[in-house]
């Protein structure tokens, strides 16, 4: 997999998994809604998830869930601020949470350098803002896009269906003018899937793995995590997202979503150790 190149920063992927800490520029956000929603409340999760250790900002100015969905100008408001700031204030590599190519824009100019599309590319001009800018373009899977409910989403494998169409989509990007290493797949975990399929997904993510992008794993505190161990309270499954983190990391995930940085810096540079990635920091136990 190799080096890749966000914003102006190297990172060599066989070596560390990026860590990207989420900042919900909104009211109604799944994980404490509305903690960042306040300009001066966004900018200091930025600094402390900086502080923290964290690789990179993944800031979204809309919520997924169905009844949140805002006109683009909102968005924009919402994220603009946000985004001049942390580019200007914080050393981190700023991604955006949009699906539409207009805001995706903006923010790129604003000084965002990866746009993390939920959507699926439900919007295809997005894929020509990425190939013009040059701005790194993470592709998910997600059958309806933001916004919309699922009401019992089937699939007959969903781990084969997920990589087929990430595969396509992959396909249609270079298509258009997108270089490969600009491009990062996320398999949309819990999006318009069941518990079953997403903990399946996880299982099964070295499937993914073989399509030869780096895998971006979006699991922090979502609901098949807190259905898996019985919380129903978002506050209450850390421990079931970092054990659901380290899973992907072993199965090839080498970019990762977190609420709570530091916890998961912590799990994840130990895990590069474990797999031998990295050396371990000192070792002076029985040396000396």
């Amino acid at each position: 997999m190799g080096v890749r190149e966000f914003g102006g920063r190297r990172f060599d992927l066989s070596r560390r998994v990026l860590v990207g800490a989420v900042v919900d520029v909104t009211p109604d956000s799944f994980h404490a809604p509305g903690t960042t929603f306040r300009f001066e409340d966004a900018l200091a999760a930025c600094r402390q998830a900086e502080e923290e250790g964290a690789d990179w900002l993944d800031l979204g100015g809309v919520a997924y869930a169905p009844g949140a969905w805002v006109p683009a100008a909102e968005e924009l408001d919402r994220l603009l601020p946000v985004v001049t700031a942390a580019a200007e204030q914080t050393g981190l590599v700023v991604s955006v949470d949009t699906m539409r190519a207009d805001v995706a824009r903006e923010v790129i100019a604003a000084g965002a350098t990866i746009i993390n599309d939920a959507s699926g590319l439900k919007e295809p001009a997005i894929v020509d803002v990425a190939a013009e800018t040059g701005a790194g373009l993470i592709i998910t899977h997600a059958a309806d896009g933001p916004g919309t409910a699922s009401f019992r989403p089937t699939y007959d494998d969903v781990s084969a269906e997920v990589v087929e169409f990430l595969r396509r989509q992959v396909a249609f990007c270079l298509d258009r003018g997108v270089r490969p290493e600009q491009l990062v797949i996320d398999p949309g975990i819990d999006l318009h899937k069941n518990t079953y399929h997403s903990l399946e997904l996880v299982r099964r993510m070295d499937e993914l793995a073989e399509l030869g992008y780096p895998i971006l794993a979006a699991v922090s505190r979502k609901d098949f995590i807190g259905e898996a161990i019985g919380e129903t309270r978002t506050e209450d499954r850390l421990e079931g997202s970092l054990a659901t983190t380290v899973a992907c990391i072993l199965q090839g995930a080498r970019l990762v979503r977190a609420h709570d940085v530091r916890p998961t810096v912590r799990a994840v540079r130990m895990t590069e150790v474990l797999l031998g990635m990295t050396p371990p920091v000192y070792a002076l136990h029985n040396l000396v």
